[in-house]
């Protein structure tokens, strides 16, 4: 019987592992091996590690954790979560399990792009969603924003003070007369036909389109969606906010007492939605083990 299982081996679920073993309380991280950052060559805006390749800050977080005996790494993927507050089973392949006092889901969400050819290839290494990530490395050079007008306005908006050329590309249906009108108010050139695909141009990227081809530096995708990469929230029943994360308090508890969850699947109601970036993921990781260890004390475990 662990004090906690954590769930999920990204900063948040990393996080949660650490603070929990400088407090001497037993831990088990699951890692399934899956990221979203899973595709990113370097993460940005963290301080200490801007640049840093995502594998390498993984690795050495791992290294720092094996220092700690009250910390245990397996990796493996979680099958299922079931039980109450104090003892909760976790169901991983082969028939194994493991129980704990508490559990942290710290799973991570998915990336569900639009269908353009070629932009799977492309995520994480031509092709981005988040201007405080990525914008930077695209400052005075031409990039294109696909997708949902109003979307790509708000990006338009927020990396139109330091890239070069903006072009706005739609998806599926062409934007409307008003919609050319606001994107090309924004500074922005506005191609009339959706996107057919897009691809590798030497070290930059292009766009196609029915009759023309754009050849920019990189791709901001203004029409992702994100849903919870792991079952457990539906399997537990947990309280859902109407953005799709998790409901949280302060300390990352769900409505389902013992179960925490931490990172991009979850926020408070109070914010408008996850704050997907490796610093908020890390801080709610710990404030999801400050939680646990609270959760324990009263329980006298």
């Amino acid at each position: 019987m662990y004090d906690a299982i954590v769930i999920g081996a990204g900063p948040a679920g990393l996080q949660a592992a650490l603070t929990l073993g400088r407090m001497h309380r037993s831990t088990l991280l699951l890692d399934s091996g899956e990221y979203r950052n899973g595709t990113v060559q370097h993460m940005h805006n963290v301080i200490a590690n801007d640049g840093t390749p995502p594998a390498e800050f993984r690795a050495t977080a791992r290294a720092q954790l094996a220092e700690y005996a009250d910390v245990e790494i397996r990796d493996v993927a979680v099958q299922r979560v079931a039980g109450i507050a104090g003892d909760f089973v976790v169901s991983l392949p082969g028939g194994a399990s493991a129980s704990a006092r508490t559990v942290i889901l710290a799973t991570g969400i998915a990336d569900d792009l639009p269908p353009v050819e070629g932009l799977d290839a492309l995520w994480g290494r031509g092709a981005f969603s988040c201007p405080f990530c990525d914008g930077h490395e695209h400052a005075g050079r031409p990039i294109a924003v696909l997708g949902a007008a109003a979307r790509a306005e708000h990006l338009i908006g927020m990396l139109g003070r330091f890239v070069g050329v903006i072009t706005a590309v739609p998806v599926g249906e062409p934007y409307t007369d008003e919609e050319v009108a606001s994107l090309e108010a924004r500074g922005a050139r506005v191609s009339r036909t959706p996107v057919d695909s897009v691809g590798r141009a030497g070290d930059d990227v292009v766009v196609r389109t029915a009759d023309a081809e754009h050849e920019v530096a990189g791709i901001f995708v203004a029409s992702a969606s994100m849903r919870q990469r792991a079952p457990f929230a539906a399997q537990l029943g947990l309280g859902m906010l109407e953005s799709g994360a998790i409901g949280i308090d302060e300390f990352g508890r769900t409505s389902v007492p013992g179960i925490f969850a931490a990172g991009d699947i979850a926020h408070r109601a109070s914010l408008p939605g996850p704050m997907a970036a490796v610093m908020m993921a890390a801080t709610a990781g710990q404030l999801a083990a400050v939680g646990v260890i609270q959760d324990l004390m009263a329980s006298q475990a």
